[in-house]
């Protein structure tokens, strides 16, 4: 009696592990439309206020980074959707789902890179420094210690003049930096060469001269920003900023609204 129970339990113990064999776990994996705000389209996330990057002439959105980002969405299928918002909550942004990828001359840091990820660059970043034509005082990059120098106070150009000892005065966006060095409210602003140059080439007549920073600013491209969880779109908009890098579209967007190429 008792080596026959013994033999039924072994029986179903066998049974058991089989069983427990069998099963196998499946994950889904990802997909971009699961990824996205809305299915089928790609909302990006910009100012709209910082020429030539994203701008609004004749009534409509344009510039480098609006027109990037259509073609970023063409290469992957999708139909491109823009939302404005100031710099300073624009990042936040993402945080809530309020679009899928910001495309605002966004540099890669050590703080965004623990929470975000990014694109591959689409320019060469390269900075300057811009002060008053008249200026007596600042000659080098050096001499911002002490001065007041006009920021985006969350932006990366920001902290580099904060290093530098300079005094940041907070501003909404690059126009509104130049506004203040020309009436005489701050001593200067660090930006992008490409801002600048796109920013006098409408604007020959503007009362600031531009002067290099030299080493002591390391070039800080720009690259789309998004979610680290979202790794297939991360994959796909590389792919497509691929393909436009190779196939001239990079190139022909810098020379049109910059006057000359930005992503080398």
């Amino acid at each position: 009696m008792f080596k026959k129970s013994l033999r039924v339990l072994l029986g179903l113990a066998l049974v058991l592990v089989l069983a427990a064999c069998g099963k196998t776990t499946t994950t889904a994996k990802p997909s971009l439309d699961s990824e996205l705000v809305t299915k089928g389209t790609l909302t990006i996330g910009l100012e709209g206020t910082y020429q030539p990057y994203s701008y609004h002439k004749d009534g409509k959105l344009t510039g480098y980074e609006v027109e990037l980002g259509k073609a970023i969405a063409k290469q992957m299928g999708l139909k491109p959707k823009f939302v404005e918002s100031k710099w300073d909550s624009l990042i936040a942004g993402l945080d809530v789902n309020k679009y899928d990828l910001i495309l605002n001359n966004v540099a890669k840091t050590p703080e965004r890179a623990k929470k975000y990820a990014f694109t591959s660059a689409y320019t060469s970043g390269k900075s300057q420094l811009a002060v008053k034509k008249n200026n007596p005082t600042i000659k080098t990059i050096q001499d911002i210690k002490g001065q007041k120098m006009a920021q985006s106070v969350t932006s990366n150009n920001a902290a580099n003049v904060k290093a530098l000892g300079g005094e940041i005065v907070p501003v909404d966006g690059f126009s509104q930096s130049i506004q203040l060095i020309e009436q005489g409210r701050v001593a200067g602003t660090v930006n992008d060469s490409a801002s600048f140059y796109a920013y006098l080439k409408q604007n020959p007549k503007a009362n600031i001269k531009l002067l290099s920073v030299g080493k002591a600013i390391t070039a800080t491209p720009a690259r789309g920003l998004l979610r680290k969880k979202d790794t297939v779109l991360q994959t796909k908009a590389d792919k497509a900023l691929k393909t436009l890098r190779a196939n001239g579209t990079l190139t022909k967007l810098s020379k049109q609204f910059f006057g000359g190429d930005v992503t080398q």
